[in-house]
């Protein structure tokens, strides 16, 4: 896992000469083909702009995110002769990798992974895999912060859409809820995907619920204040990273919330800018695969300096990146990274700012 570290941090600084020299080889695993080869494209477009810049010598690997292909997925790693793998959509592309891994010193950097599961395993086997991705836990304990302090006097149901992203969040919220004191008005998994939710929007009305914790997608969102709007229903919606997408095609109502990871950074406006002339929109996966890569070429160059392996030093440093200062391993400082967010106009923007 990472923790996400604030300006004060120190960080490895890349040297005017870099390792480029040896044109050391990065591998970057991410879907090509599939429902998710969109965002296989940002993670490589990102690597490819970093590799770029510190001519290194980038191998792309296919990621599959079918259970059990992380064996196959680290022996394409190991034999590309990669100091560094990232990407890696989905937890899937470490199963079974993790020992060879190991066993080459080669750090896997995944750039959105958060597997709970996966995770008490990487802790127990020392594994060295890392991600970019918030805590697991941070979502829940952000959402649990809000709902607890704000929510106290007011009557609120929890609703999810069904799929285990989202009811496990919600069942993560009630739990700690619960050991508050707090319980729901109304708990409910609605059906998604629907063109309209005025059942639903009825049964909230019913129990008396005024404030909704959320768990699913952007649009079925707005189709719920939409109809919620349409029956005189005033409804306070909030939600997780899930909102965070443009509207297609209902709608979002502003004064909905979503608790998400901080905004782009200034820092990041350079790299934006110079995809940007070249045509490409910095957005997804983007950043944070060429965030992971400044990891992976930063950790290259201190591990040939030091004469130790690569996941060592990914362990153990602190990283200045594009999206703000990162550090691994069970000593590094954390801070929770969510934010309160609010839909105006549009976009998510903090509470108490405009866009």
């Amino acid at each position: 896992m990472f923790r996400f570290l604030f300006p004060t941090t120190c960080c490895f600084a890349l040297a005017a000469s870099t390792f480029a020299a040896q044109a050391e080889v990065l591998a970057v695993v991410a879907p090509e083909t599939g429902p998710f080869a969109r965002l296989g494209q940002q993670v490589f477009v990102g690597a490819q702009r970093l590799a770029d810049e510190k001519q290194l010598d980038l191998v792309r690997i296919p990621e599959s995110c079918e259970a059990g292909s992380g064996d196959a997925i680290s022996a394409e790693i190991v034999s590309a002769g990669a100091v560094a793998a990232i990407g890696f959509l989905c937890g899937e592309s470490f199963d079974g990798g993790g020992g060879r891994l190991k066993a080459a010193g080669i750090p896997a950097i995944s750039v959105s992974v958060r597997s709970k599961i996966l995770f008490e395993d990487v802790a127990k086997e020392d594994w060295p895999i890392f991600t970019l991705a918030p805590h697991f836990e941070d979502e829940a304990e952000k959402l649990t912060e809000i709902i607890a302090g704000d929510w106290q006097s007011v009557p609120f149901a929890l609703i999810d859409d069904g799929t285990l992203p989202a009811r496990e969040l919600v069942e993560a919220v009630r739990n700690r809820l619960e050991e508050r004191g707090l319980r729901p008005q109304f708990v409910d998994t609605f059906r998604p995907g629907m063109e309209n939710q005025i059942a639903l929007v009825r049964r909230l009305q019913n129990t008396g619920a005024t404030h909704v914790l959320f768990g699913g997608d952007h649009n079925d969102a707005a189709v719920i204040m939409r109809d919620a709007a349409s029956e005189n229903i005033a409804l306070r919606l909030l939600g997780g990273e899930a909102l965070n997408a443009a509207d297609q095609p209902v709608p979002l109502a502003d004064g909905v919330q979503a608790v998400l990871p901080p905004q782009t950074p200034l820092a990041a406006q350079p790299v934006i800018d110079a995809l940007g002339a070249e045509g490409i929109v910095a957005e997804g996966y983007v950043l944070p695969a060429y965030a992971a890569a400044t990891i992976a070429a930063q950790a290259a160059e201190a591990a040939q300096r030091a004469g130790i392996p690569v996941a060592s030093v990914v362990q153990e440093g602190r990283f200045e990146t594009v999206l703000g200062p990162f550090a691994f391993g069970p000593e590094a400082p954390h801070r929770n990274p969510y934010l309160l967010m609010e839909w105006r106009d549009g976009a998510f923007v903090p509470v108490g700012e405009t866009p």
